[in-house]
């Protein structure tokens, strides 16, 4: 599913050390009419409540502390922008589907994800983190057709593959496989990460590189 030519030696130090560079953040975002008035670039990291999205993305800066991780589901409420070297934004959205907040906070927060990501013409690409202990879910799926007709290219990320069996993992990647061919947004390379393991991260800094 990945092409392994690009994942070269060469290209994933490249892309370590891009993320060795100064990275801030900027703001959290509770509204559209907040959002940074800017032409850098960004990508997105979205998903399910709990999947990992701050994990990943405190991996990918190699720091324990730069986004917020929680055990409680929707504790992010809302999109946090961190700036790499004035090169990119990295955007944490909030997480869809299951949270620990009143059903009209959840709304809010799932609207503002769908409207930022309808609208925001410098997106170039989300990341969209399925947790590979579940595999895709009706919210999942829901996503990546809103994704479709955005026309948002999209990339799927497995998460916390650390926790499944080699033969488990085999199986979550054929069941995407067989999903992406239905979506014609959608990324045909997923990659397999592990945040606890640092499984994945290079080939995921690698393709944010390959955007900037």
């Amino acid at each position: 599913m990945e092409n392994c030519d690009k994942y070269s030696q060469e290209n994933l130090t490249k892309a370590d050390n891009l993320f060795k560079l100064p990275v801030s953040f900027v703001l959290s975002v509770a509204k559209l009419s907040q959002l940074p008035l800017t032409e850098m670039s960004e990508v997105a990291f979205a998903g399910r409540s709990n999947v990992g999205k701050s994990s990943i993305i405190n991996a990918l800066f190699n720091q324990k502390k730069l986004a917020k991780t929680s055990n409680t589901p929707g504790r992010t409420q809302q999109l946090n922008y961190f700036n790499l070297n004035n090169e990119i934004h990295i955007v944490d959205l909030p997480g869809y589907g299951y949270a620990e907040a009143p059903e009209k906070t959840v709304k809010q927060w799932q609207q503002l994800i769908f409207d930022y990501l309808r609208g925001r013409v410098n997106l170039k690409r989300v990341f969209l983190l399925i947790d590979s202990r579940h595999g895709l879910k009706k919210v999942d799926k829901e996503v990546m057709d809103m994704l479709d007709k955005a026309a948002v290219t999209y990339q799927i990320i497995l998460t916390k593959i650390d926790k499944i069996s080699e033969k488990e993992l085999e199986k979550r990647k054929q069941e995407l496989d067989k999903e992406i061919r239905n979506h014609a947004a959608a990324y045909t390379s997923v990659i397999a990460t592990s945040s606890a393991k640092n499984l994945g991260i290079s080939k995921l800094r690698y393709e944010i590189l390959s955007l900037i």
